[in-house]
């Protein structure tokens, strides 16, 4: 699988700590200033089969009583390939509010159209934040009992609803 490139995200943190005084980037700092990353056991992380066989629908939803963020970019992991999936539009990250029991939803495409060759896992892993672990999903619950196949996977941002993700993705990746 070749994964592109990670973003420079402690760079960015850097420059954004030194900017703001908060870790946030300005834009969002104001709102979102206050809240704290939600605690992995107050999220669940759910994993379904797109439209497609290439494509995973993703979502993260806070069951707690409290707002919270999780970062705006979902880590999508594959097996035991290095890397994740890169975000569409390319982004940095930053904080992604999630109201008391709100839900985001991303979707993910796992194999580039375009792709002459490919990796194929056994499961992949879905973290609302960088600092959780996630949520392991296998290839048979997703609809692929042979496998996922990889090759320069790509996430939406979090979404409010699942066809703002499925918009986004298909924007994305034209």
């Amino acid at each position: 699988m070749r994964i592109r490139p990670a973003l420079a995200a402690p760079a960015a943190a850097a420059l954004t700590l030194l900017l703001t005084g908060t870790g946030v980037p300005a834009a969002v700092a104001a709102p979102t200033a206050a809240l704290t990353t939600c605690h992995e056991g107050s999220v669940e992380v759910t994993a379904t089969r797109g439209a497609t066989a290439h494509v995973v629908r993703i979502s993260v939803t806070n069951e707690s009583r409290r707002a919270c963020v999780v970062d705006r970019i979902p880590t999508v992991t594959f097996g035991d390939l290095d890397g994740a999936a890169q975000p569409v539009p390319p982004s940095e990250s930053g904080p992604y509010r999630l109201t008391a029991g709100g839900s985001a939803h991303a979707a993910v495409r796992t194999l580039d159209p375009a792709a002459t060759e490919s990796r194929t896992v056994a499961s992949l892993t879905v973290a609302g934040d960088p600092s959780h672990y996630g949520e392991q999903f296998t290839a048979a619950s997703l609809g692929s009992p042979r496998g996922i196949r990889v090759w320069e996977p790509v996430t939406t941002l979090w979404q409010p609803t699942r066809a703002a993700a499925d918009a986004a993705l298909a924007a994305g990746t034209r």
